[in-house]
């Protein structure tokens, strides 16, 4: 008798992975993920008692390819910190169009933020301590950061631009460039 082919959930989460990366989150479903992994649906439900809870450890293991990006950027020489975020941000959405869509563009009204409280406290203690502005200020410039370099990274990410590397980084620039001198007094 041969042996049984063991289908574990990092399997099935690596399948799915790939799907959404292929056709986007709408794509994902137990047929798709069979065919994936060249068996039946029956694995997936030995594993998962729903869809719903099969794409929670997608989005993990998104938010983990995700956290692989800005950690990343964060040791690249050639940008500050700070701005390594942003241009790590970008080349997520630039270089995994779907898993950033099925990140940071989906409605996320249900969801609890609590655990991006961290790494948000990291980036805004960052800026307070090059800039020398208050929490509240650093805060502020980084919201209004984010809206614009999530602009940047959402037209990149729907194909509406496909800008080099040289304009987003001249983009990033100026854009903090003039929040510094808004906030910075």
């Amino acid at each position: 008798m041969p042996p049984k082919i063991q289908v574990t959930k990092e399997k099935i989460i690596q399948a799915s992975i790939d799907i959404v990366r292929k056709s986007g989150i709408n794509s994902l479903n137990a047929r798709a993920i069979a065919k994936e992994l060249n068996c039946s649906t029956q694995p997936i439900f030995s594993n998962y008692s729903s869809m719903d809870e099969l794409k929670k450890d997608v989005i993990n293991s998104a938010k983990s390819l995700y956290d692989k990006y800005i950690e990343e950027g964060f040791n690249n020489p050639n940008y500050p910190k700070y701005k390594s975020s942003g241009i790590s941000y970008i080349k997520f959405a630039k270089e995994e169009k779907e898993l950033f869509k099925l990140l940071f563009m989906r409605d996320r009204s249900n969801e609890k933020i609590e655990d991006e409280k961290d790494s948000l406290n990291n980036i805004i203690n960052i800026i307070s301590s090059n800039l020398g502005i208050s929490y509240d200020d650093a805060f502020n410039f980084h919201i209004s950061m984010w809206t614009y370099t999530h602009g940047i990274a959402t037209m990149i990410a729907t194909s509406y631009l496909d800008w080099d590397w040289d304009i987003i980084d001249k983009m990033l620039t100026d854009a903090y460039v003039s929040m510094k001198n808004t906030y910075q007094k």
